[in-house]
């Protein structure tokens, strides 16, 4: 999985620093929202893996078989998420639009897991009722 990303990191680099080649659009890409969705899930099996990586549970897993689970989810072939990554990692600053979108919901779910949606919500309650 590593190997896998470190390979898609390094293309991307290769596409940003040679302004002359364009990437063609691939036949089955996959939308923004999907990729997105599907990005905000292959961070979260990350984390997931990472935290529990030394649990007994994990010695048979690898985070390969986390980063194929979330194309199961979503039934999209690697090939097809890969060459759909590298054409969205081609244009970077939509891919970058995009990657925000990611870190927004990834935030979003840390402060439900966390406590601390409830307590924004209540602050901006609290403030709202306040300016009337």
């Amino acid at each position: 999985m590593k190997k896998l990303l470190f390979i898609l990191l390094l293309t991307v680099f290769a596409f940003i620093a040679c302004d002359d080649s364009v990437v063609p659009k691939p036949e089955n890409l996959v939308k923004e929202k999907q990729m997105i969705e599907m990005l905000v899930d292959i961070h979260m099996a990350e984390a997931t893996f990472s935290k529990f990586r030394h649990d007994s549970i994990m010695k048979n897993n690898s985070s390969a078989n986390f980063y194929y689970s979330v194309l199961d989810k979503h039934q999209v072939p690697d090939s097809v998420f890969e060459k759909s990554f590298v054409y969205y990692a081609s244009v970077p600053k939509d891919f970058e639009k995009m990657y925000r979108k990611v870190m927004n919901q990834l935030n979003e779910i840390e402060q439900e897991y966390s406590g601390r949606k409830e307590d924004l919500l209540q602050f901006e309650e609290e403030e709202s009722r306040s300016r009337r």
